[in-house]
């Protein structure tokens, strides 16, 4: 069933899910097992075609991640540590589209670029050990109605995200504004600046005390910047690609 134009779904703390225009469903560091943010009438969907796994934190790579992707059967691009560990737990090769920071795939009108993170992560094994120590990515989700994504992960800023900016040129940077693990609004107001987007969507903030950053810091902090709109979307509540105005002087 086709939608015509994308929508992004922000279903708590990190976790989203895009529709693309072709009905598609791409889970974006799902986080359903113990998340307190998800919304309580939320329902997996019957079908899901893509999983993308930034790292191996626990509120970025479900502790039942295995079950969804045997119950579901998606594809999953995963940072290259975590894809090993899945592996290594039983998830098939087939299941992956392996890929790595830098490069470009192509999977039902959709294309997919890894991207750097600069965050430090590792996997809780299911002996209660820590492992596979890695650092994260982030993507860039460019849909056939020309809508390009970019979800930068758990990250902090750098200043290639200029160089992003400039070759993916995205429509919307979903960013995390929580501080402490991540940026925080005042890192990701150059962020903003550095990528040139226009539209945000702010997350990892407000689940946990710890994450003090707030929307309204990264407005005040972003008053400077031309027809920028932070989207601070509620948990549950979806973003339509039809109601922006995207790809405008």
């Amino acid at each position: 069933m086709s939608t015509q134009h994308s929508k992004i779904k922000f279903l708590g703390h990190a976790s989203f899910q895009l529709t693309t225009p072709e009905g598609h469903i791409i889970l974006v560091d799902p986080w359903f097992t113990g998340n307190p943010a998800l919304p309580a009438d939320y329902t997996i969907p019957e079908q899901i075609d893509l999983i993308l796994i930034t790292h191996g934190h626990r509120d970025h790579l479900d502790s039942k991640i295995i079950d969804l992707i045997r119950s579901h059967s998606p594809k999953v691009i995963a940072n290259p540590i975590v894809r090993l560990f899945l592996q290594e737990q039983g998830v098939p090769e087939h299941v992956f589209e392996q890929m790595n920071a830098g490069g470009t795939i192509s999977f039902l009108q959709t294309k997919i670029t890894m991207t750097n993170a600069f965050h430090f992560a590792q996997v809780w094994m299911p002996d209660g050990k820590i492992g596979y120590t890695h650092a994260a990515n982030g993507f860039i989700i460019w849909m056939s109605d020309d809508v390009s994504v970019y979800y930068s992960g758990d990250t902090s800023v750098f200043g290639d995200m200029a160089l992003l900016g400039e070759i993916y040129e995205p429509d919307i940077a979903i960013l995390p504004i929580g501080d402490r693990f991540t940026m925080g609004p005042l890192e990701a107001a150059f962020a903003i600046r550095l990528l040139k987007v226009k539209h945000v969507i702010p997350c990892h903030y407000g689940t946990m005390p710890a994450l003090t950053g707030t929307p309204q810091r990264l407005k005040e902090l972003t008053q400077d910047q031309a027809r920028l709109e932070i989207h601070a979307l509620k948990a549950g509540e979806e973003l339509d690609m039809a109601q922006l105005q995207l790809h405008k002087p």
